[in-house]
This record gives C-alpha cells, sequence and structure tokens, in this order.
C-alpha cells in the first residue's frame, strides 16, 4: 500500500511538473491546486450527474444512489485509515486490509438487500393474496 501511494505521489509530482515546467504556468500552490482541483471536482461532478441522471431514467430505487454515496465515502474513509496507519506507524499499512474493509461493506450491504427483498416480496404476496 505504501508503494502504492509513493507511486501516486510521484505521478502527481510529474504531472506538476508538466503543467509548470512545459505549459509555462509559474501558479503558487495555493492556485494550482485552486485549478486542479477544481477541474478535477467539474469533471466528476459532470460524469456523476449523468451517470445519476441515467439511474433516474431507468427509475431506479433511491437505494443505489444511497449505496454508490455511502460506497464512495467508505472508499475515501478506507484509504484515510490506511494512510493514517502508515503515518503514525500503527498498524500495517496495506492495500488489502482497505479491500477487506469495502468488502466487509458490501457483503453487510447484500445482507441488507436480500433481507429488504424478502420483505417486499412478502409483503407483494400479501397484498395479492388480500385482493
Amino acid at each position: 500500500m505504501k508503494e502504492i501511494v509513493i507511486i501516486l505521489a510521484e505521478i502527481v509530482n510529474e504531472i506538476h511538473d508538466i503543467i509548470v515546467d512545459l505549459l509555462g504556468f509559474h501558479m503558487t500552490d495555493k492556485e494550482l491546486h485552486f485549478w486542479i482541483i477544481g477541474i478535477i471536482g467539474m469533471m466528476t461532478f459532470l460524469v456523476v450527474y449523468f451517470f445519476f441522471k441515467l439511474i433516474e431514467k431507468l427509475k431506479w430505487s433511491i437505494t443505489i444512489l444511497s449505496f454508490i454515496y455511502t460506497f464512495t465515502g467508505m472508499v475515501v474513509l478506507v484509504f484515510a485509515i490506511e494512510l493514517q496507519q502508515a503515518i503514525t506507524n500503527r498498524g500495517n499499512m496495506e492495500f488489502a486490509d482497505a479491500v477487506a474493509g469495502l468488502w466487509g461493506f458490501i457483503v453487510l450491504f447484500l445482507i441488507y438487500a436480500i433481507i429488504g427483498l424478502i420483505i417486499y416480496g412478502i409483503k407483494k404476496f400479501l397484498d395479492r393474496n388480500r385482493s
């Protein structure tokens, strides 16, 4: 996991050098963050907006949107925990730990979904028999 973070940091540093050296943009660190994070955020927003509009057109449940939002938050959380472990040297920073944590959420969510589907099926069955 630590190696992955180092590789990502090197990629970011290379992109920084390209922006500053090759394109001739000389900005402060804060100005560079303003523009890069702003552009990445807007690109992400447009992709997410398109994806959610597609979900809306397909008439999928709000549960799907809730899952996506929660899963995204969980990805941030598990990597924050792994980074914290690397910084404080308490525990081992491992990609496998992050994956295991996300699998825990997915499995528990699937159990929730199955229980929800069973309850939904029982209600539909009872409503059909009452008519």
